[in-house]
C-alpha cells in the first residue's frame, strides 16, 4: 500500500514499488505450525528492512535447525538494514547479540523467558514498541502495525504514512499509547544520569516542572545539565520534552475523539492555542488537520 501511494505521489511507474520478498533460511517452502504451506521467493538475501515474524515452538530447536539466521542478521544489521521483530521474533535479534545493552520488548507471555535467556538486553515490560540502533521491537500484532506505519513515514514521508494509517487503522481503538518510537536512538549513550532524566521525562512529561529543578534533582547544575543532555541525545532538553508531548498528542488525536483542548491539557499545556502552534511547528499540520487524516477514509 505504501509503495503504491508513494509511486502515485512521485508520478512513477508501479514497477518502482517496494520489492517484497518472503524468504526462508534454506530457500524451501515453509510448513506452519497449523500445517499451512507458505511459498517463499528464495533464501536469505540482502534487504533494507527485515521483518522477523513471531514463531511457535521451541526457540532452541529452531536456532539449532537454522544456525545461518544469526550470522545473516548480524551481517545485514552491520550493512545498515532495519531489523523488525514481532513478538517472539525479537528473540532472533537478541540471540544475535544485537540487543545487548539496548532497550527491547516482546510479547508479555514471554517476558520471563526472554529476561532469563538474554540478561544483557534492557527488557522494557511497559512498552509495546521499542527502537534502538535500527532495531525495532513490537510486543504484538497491533503494536507491529504502529511499527510499520513509523517505517513507512521513515522511508516515504508523513503524508504516505498518514494515508496508509487512515486506511488500515481507522477502526482500531487502542487502549494504550503506541509508544514513543523514534526516541530509542537517542538513548545509545553512556551517560547514566541523562538516561535517568530521559526516563523521568517519559513518565512525567505532562506535569508542571522547571528544567532547572529536574537538573538539581539529578545532581547537576543547569549549565552542566544542558551541556550533557545535548551532548548525549543531540537534543536540547526543552525540545526533547516538546517532542514527547507532541508524539503523545499525535497518538491521542489519531485514536480518540477527545477535544483539542483536552488533549492539550493531558500532554501538559494549559493554553490550547499555544499547543496548536507548537504542534504545527513539529508536525507541519494543525491538530485538526492531523486528526482528519485518520478520521476520514476518502482521499489519497
Amino acid at each position: 500500500m505504501a509503495g503504491l501511494r508513494y509511486s502515485k505521489q512521485q508520478g512513477l511507474d508501479q514497477a518502482t514499488n517496494f520489492q517484497i520478498r518472503v524468504v526462508s533460511p534454506d530457500g524451501q517452502d515453509v510448513t506452519s505450525f497449523s500445517q499451512a504451506n507458505i511459498q517463499v521467493d528464495g533464501a536469505l538475501e540482502s534487504a533494507d528492512v527485515i521483518i522477523l515474524p513471531a514463531f511457535w515452538g521451541d526457540f532452541d530447536a529452531l536456532r539449532q535447525r537454522y544456525p545461518q539466521i544469526i550470522a545473516w542478521l548480524r551481517e545485514q544489521h552491520a550493512a545498515g538494514a532495519a531489523l523488525c521483530g514481532e513478538a517472539t521474533g525479537v528473540f532472533w535479534m537478541a540471540e544475535a547479540g544485537l540487543l545487548d545493552g539496548k532497550e527491547a520488548t516482546t510479547y508479555w507471555r514471554f517476558f520471563r523467558e526472554f529476561a532469563e535467556r538474554f540478561p544483557k538486553v534492557l527488557l522494557n515490560q511497559e512498552k509495546h514498541l521499542s527502537d534502538a540502533d535500527n532495531l525495532y521491537c513490537a510486543g504484538g500484532v497491533t503494536s507491529a502495525c504502529d511499527m510499520y506505519i513509523y517505517l513507512i513515514e521513515r522511508y516515504c514521508g508523513a503524508s504516505i504514512a498518514q494515508g496508509v494509517a487512515r486506511d488500515i487503522l481507522y477502526e482500531t481503538q487502542r487502549s494504550y499509547s503506541p509508544g514513543r518510537i523514534g526516541f530509542g536512538g537517542q538513548k545509545l549513550h553512556q551517560d547514566v544520569a541523562i538516561l535517568q532524566v530521559q526516563q523521568w521525562l517519559e513518565e512525567h512529561f505532562a506535569e508542571k516542572f522547571r528544567i532547572e529543578d529536574v537538573a538539581r534533582e539529578h545532581g547537576m547544575s543547569i549549565r552542566n545539565f544542558m551541556r550533557r543532555f545535548q551532548s548525549a541525545t543531540g537534543d536540547k532538553p526543552l525540545h526533547y520534552l516538546q517532542r514527547l508531548r507532541i508524539e503523545t498528542a499525535k497518538s491521542l488525536l489519531s485514536s480518540t475523539r477527545k477535544s483539542i483542548k483536552t488533549i492539550s491539557y493531558e500532554v501538559g499545556y494549559d493554553d490550547a492555542s499555544f499547543f496548536a502552534r507548537l504542534f504545527r511547528q513539529h508536525a507541519e499540520l494543525s491538530p485538526n488537520q492531523y486528526r482528519r487524516q485518520f478520521l476520514h477514509k476518502d482521499g489519497a
